[in-house]
């Protein structure tokens, strides 16, 4: 938020000497500290030089140009009278306007001289509000008050000089999102006397703003979740036509913020300086008693941006007879709007549900100033206050005249009391603040403080007294502040205050000879084996949307389906944590190939969130000034979803580059597998791959890769292969793109069932090699045969120990048979105390061979 330091300085007291000697920098490095981050500060005004307040005295109009010339005579006070070129046609005779006098300094370094133009010599140049940077409109010359004192320096007069602070607000400190807000923060800091904006300007005093009259607009409240006050005021009589005042033009400007018309700048004006947002509807364009409730089933609002929207039914709506006439808390309706014409107006100021407004924002894509503070929580009682200056400020500025009274319709709230420890922000801390300044500084926020007993203790000072007798304080929370609900909130704004610069920094120590945790471990293994074999690690957004289910052709019940939803998502399209990294990974390939990359090999290591077959318990709070127990741990991680750590791969392109050395290579499934194949292998634990059918892999091209468990066991570790080509078609991504996802948990379990893994004996005697070519069923899997190979080798009852088994070669054909294929298998012997002799390794092959026939019934190729 922008916010120029002379309209703090209105209301914030710094130090006993006011603003005399304190630098903006310190007022910076000072706000910064108290938890309001203040991002820049800009110079505003201190370029510009040489403008005064003239009065125009005549105008002689060129007529032989093709567009409107005129050339006036300005009165300038003691600089005399100029002649002056302009195009402008918006001003008089008698105008009094802004004279850039020749070697004036215009913002970003203009600087005017006298000229000759259009046959005249041009001696200055009358000012537009553009031209001065105190707005957008270039359209006609800025047109100063009547009685604007001729001859002034405009740059004193109009305020142009100062120092704009730009605050990036936290979410949690929606206050902050005013001038009110800000100032309070900075007198805090200071020292100084802080003089509150909503007692200021109201009608008739701060006992006067809630009297109700049957004469104003009538309105209610329909539902009492979505609203709890709701006030109207009237102003009628109004010249909505009169120009905004120069100095609350150039303080909106400073913020960020255009002039639009008198009704809206007012109400502008006010939620920047106060914090309250505020609506003005054309009363003529009203019909029937204004009611605040939720959308119906159907109905539509053309907002004030000419966007016609469909209402949902959790919107909270501002309707009267006629239908929806504004989005409460965000946007208004066309139809109602302020026009040159409207006279009557009705202000409107209330305090809507913060979680209803956030969520109706967020639904519509429709971001204001208004819904940026209303989801953060503003003043429960500033919707009165604001209400009644608006109405004055507009009554006073259009000529028009007020409404005495108000309709108020509200909703009772019990007010929030909060009880902590005198010593709690001392135990958080790790410091001693002491009860004295504990209750100092809650108060300086606002709080109220008492005992446990009841008893506020307070000397005629307005101070806390140090009484030891009671420990436990009951805090009330302003209304300003609805963020301190708990007792560490007040913690945190007694240490803010105090200075986070302030708690102890004590380095914890780490326990020695721990080092990595196995996940850890593994993590690393798995991602430098993927990046030898040319993966390229990324990381795609967490969250999805139930559409991903359709996109991956998802069975109905699958339980992919059930994801977890975001109860404040950051967006709506992806409300959803996700099951499988495969979406957002593939969202990710399909990005890199619409830049140009067309041949990649993405893998991503990362958790997914799984819904609990008992559904999700609400999850406790965790205290802040010790360690969780074990108890409060595994309650928390009860409450939260499974989040297994996944692995996911995908391919596309070439996976072998063409080059001299001769063509290249498309990625295939087995690519995708042997990918797979290369984790479980460095990961340390027995496997086996068999075909399977799951979405999004193609029927036909997909393996499910299970790991022994060391207790006889399978455990299901994931898929690869090939997606199926509507789900590579639904991503966007090429045809033929292959891709696997690995359950790293159970592979990590897995291996830990197995316990550590012992170093194998390496011989030094040389190895013997036998291929053999066995003729099996085209419908058995050649891992079926390579392990039925293995576990025939082993049972020989032999010290030869048969260390590979490769397939190397495929045959289908008239010499196989119909509906058989003819697989050769390279076999690779070795023992640890002797050469191998060609008896000893053909027996343990025959062993081998014959275990193969009885499991998957082959033959040896050649075999009669």
């Amino acid at each position: 938020m922008r916010i120029p330091l002379s309209w703090l300085l209105e209301y914030a007291q710094l130090g006993a000497d006011g603003a005399a000697g304190v630098a903006v920098g310190e007022v910076a490095r000072r706000l910064t500290a108290a938890g309001l981050e203040v991002e820049g500060v800009e110079q505003v005004g201190h370029d510009v030089s040489g403008i005064v307040v003239a009065q125009v005295a005549g105008i002689e109009e060129l007529t032989e140009f093709k567009k409107p010339i005129r050339y006036c005579r300005v009165s300038a006070g003691d600089a005399g009278e100029r002649q002056v070129i302009c195009g402008a046609v918006n001003f008089a005779v008698g105008d009094r306007v802004p004279l850039a006098l020749p070697g004036a300094m215009l913002p970003g370094g203009f600087e005017i001289g006298a000229r000759r133009a259009y046959g005249r010599m041009s001696e200055g140049m009358i000012c537009s509000a553009a031209e001065l940077a105190i707005g957008d409109d270039h359209s006609g010359i800025l047109v100063l008050a009547p009685d604007a004192p001729l001859g002034a320096d405009f740059v004193e007069y109009a305020g142009l000089r100062d120092d704009v602070l730009d605050i990036n607000v936290t979410p949690d400190k929606g206050y902050a999102l005013s001038v009110r807000g800000v100032a309070r923060e900075l007198a805090i800091a200071f020292g100084g006397r802080f003089t509150d904006p909503a007692d200021v300007g109201l009608p008739g005093g701060p006992d006067a703003i809630d009297a109700v009259s049957g004469e104003v607009y009538p309105a209610t409240i329909e539902d009492p979740t979505a609203c709890d006050r709701f006030v109207l005021r009237e102003v009628r009589g109004v010249a909505a036509s009169r120009p905004t005042p120069l100095q609350l033009r150039v303080r909106l400007a400073r913020c960020g913020m255009r002039s639009v018309s008198l009704a809206v700048d007012v109400t502008n004006y006010l939620m920047l300086e106060l914090g309250q947002p505020l609506h003005a509807f054309d009363r003529a364009a009203l019909s029937g008693p204004i009611v605040v409730r939720r959308a119906r089933p159907g109905e539509r609002l053309e907002t004030l941006d000419h966007v016609l929207r469909e209402l949902d039914p959790q919107d909270v709506l501002i309707a009267d007879s006629s239908g929806p006439i504004s989005m409460a808390g965000t946007m208004g309706g066309l139809a109602t709007e302020i026009t040159p014409d409207s006279t009557d107006l009705v202000i409107e100021a209330a305090h809507f549900s913060a979680r209803d407004t956030a969520r109706m924002s967020r639904r519509h894509r429709l971001f204001s100033e208004a819904s940026a503070r209303f989801d953060r929580g503003v003043d429960r009682e500033l919707p009165l206050r604001a209400s009644a200056r608006a109405a004055w400020l507009l009554a006073s500025l259009g000529g028009g005249e007020l409404v005495p009274g108000c309709t108020h319709a509200s909703v009772p709230v019990p007010p929030v009391s909060v009880q902590m420890a005198a010593d709690y922000p001392d135990r958080v801390a790790g410091t001693s603040y002491g009860r004295d300044t504990v209750i100092g500084r809650l108060r300086q926020v606002g709080c109220a403080v008492s005992d446990g007993t009841g008893q506020a203790r307070q000397d005629q000072a307005g101070q806390a007294r140090q009484d030891q007798a009671g420990q436990l304080l009951v805090v009330l929370p302003p209304s300003w502040r609805p963020d301190l609900t708990d007792p560490s909130d007040l913690a945190e704004e007694v240490i803010r205050l105090e200075g986070y610069e302030h708690i102890p920094v004590r380095m914890p120590r780490a326990p020695a000879g721990r080092g990595l945790t196995g996940r850890q471990r593994m993590r690393r293994t798995v991602g430098r084996a993927l990046a030898g074999s040319g993966y390229v690690e990324v990381t795609s957004s967490p969250f999805g949307s139930a559409a991903d289910a359709d996109l991956m052709q998802l069975d109905l019940a699958d339980p992919r389906r059930r994801a977890p939803s975001i109860a404040n998502p950051l967006s709506q399209e992806e409300p959803l944590l996700r099951t499988t990294l495969l979406p957002g990974l593939l969202r990710v390939l399909g990005r890199n190939i619409g830049r140009g990359f067309a041949d990649l090999a993405l893998f991503e290591q990362g958790l997914v969130f799984l819904t609990r077959p008992q559904g999700q318990r609400v999850a406790p709070m965790l205290r802040v000034d010790r360690g969780p127990t074990p108890a409060e741990v595994a309650a928390l991680d009860a409450a939260l979803p499974e989040q297994p750590l996944r692995l996911a791969v995908v391919l596309s392109g070439d996976r072998e580059q063409a080059g001299w050395w001769g063509d290249g290579r498309p990625a295939v499934f087995a690519d995708a597998i042997e990918a797979a194949r290369g984790v479980l292998a460095v990961s340390g634990v027995p496997y086996v791959v068999r075909p399977d059918q799951l979405p999004p892999w193609h029927p036909g091209r997909c393996a499910a890769l299970y790991v022994e468990s060391g207790e006889g066991t399978q455990w299901l570790a994931g898929h690869a292969g090939e997606l199926h080509p509507r789900v590579a078609a639904a991503f966007g991504v090429p045809p033929r793109t292959c891709a696997a996802e690995l359950d790293l948990s159970v592979i990590e379990t897995a291996a830990a069932a197995l316990g550590p893994v012992q170093a194998p004996v390496i011989s030094s005697y040389p190895a013997a090699t036998q291929d053999v070519a066995l003729v099996v069923a085209d419908t058995v899997p050649a891992a079926e045969v390579q392990s039925a190979l293995a576990a025939g080798a082993a049972q020989a009852g032999s010290d030869v120990r048969l260390e590979d088994v490769r397939l190397f070669d495929v045959y289908t054909g008239e010499q196989a048979g119909p509906g058989r294929r003819s697989l050769a298998y390279k076999l690779r012997f070795r023992a640890l105390d002797r050469t191998l002799t060609v008896q000893e390794a053909s027996a343990v092959r025959d062993a081998a061979v014959a275990e193969a026939a009885a499991r998957t019934g082959a033959t040896l190729r050649g075999a009669s």
